[in-house]
């Protein structure tokens, strides 16, 4: 395994954990905010950029 892929895959598992988490709250994950995590799983976005992406979907800026 390289280190892209562990980096690629320590990504994927805190989107998978942020999910679960939200959902054992009874929350769900729309389109959107998955085709960003999905960024952000393959490296296009840093966790920074996804911050700042749901912040402003949901008007927190």
């Amino acid at each position: 395994m390289t280190k892209s892929s562990v980096a690629q895959a320590e990504r994927e598992r805190r989107v998978e954990e942020a999910i679960h988490s939200g959902e054992m709250e009874g929350l769900t994950v729309d389109p959107d905010t998955k085709v960003d995590s999905d960024d952000y799983i393959v490296g296009v976005i840093d966790s920074d950029e996804l911050v700042a992406r749901a912040r402003a979907r949901y008007g927190l800026d």
